[in-house]
């Protein structure tokens, strides 16, 4: 491996990517969600080509106007502004979170997890990180009272995050 292939490169003694572009794995990445359910428990769902919550009823609702709206707005997005590092492997990533066309800023804490060149030639990194939002900022305003007192969902949406990431050699 040749200096202009290295994976990553020392910024004040710690080892970071370098910059460029990279593309997510789709494969070989989870991004995902947490939400109160009845303020009792949890719902888990991830985003891959569908949403997927385990529950084809509930994802249905997901995907309607209730919600996500995905007839009208297709796609989510993140677009990074800036990194902050916070310690030697972890960091702070604000950005531009856009979900139903709302856009507001959004702070992910992130961990670098290393980066290596895999055997077709590709510079591979790997990242995890976490946040939190309230849904009710994105318009994701649908909720029914229970009975007993509550709503059925929570308005904080917990943001989990798993990835890896190629650039083309």
């Amino acid at each position: 491996m040749t200096a202009t292939q290295t994976v990553t490169r020392t910024v004040q003694g710690v080892d970071v990517p370098q910059p460029g572009s990279y593309e997510l794995d789709p494969s070989h990445t989870h991004v995902g969600f947490a939400v109160r359910h009845m303020m009792v428990s949890k719902v888990r769902g991830k985003f891959s080509d569908v949403l997927d919550t385990r529950d084809e009823q509930r994802d249905e609702h997901l995907r309607s106007p209730d919600f996500f709206d995905v007839d009208s707005h297709p796609d989510m997005t993140f677009h990074s502004t800036s990194v902050t590092r916070l310690s030697d492997d972890r960091y702070r990533v604000d950005g531009d979170l856009t979900i139903r066309g709302v856009t507001k800023q959004v702070s992910l804490d992130t961990s670098f997890e290393g980066g290596l060149l895999d055997p077709y030639g590709n510079q591979r990194i790997g990242f995890s990180a976490t946040g939190e939002i309230n849904r009710e900022d994105f318009g994701l305003t649908w909720n029914q009272a229970l009975e007993t007192g509550g709503v059925v969902v929570g308005k904080k949406v917990q943001i989990e995050i798993e990835a890896e990431a190629t650039r083309p050699a």
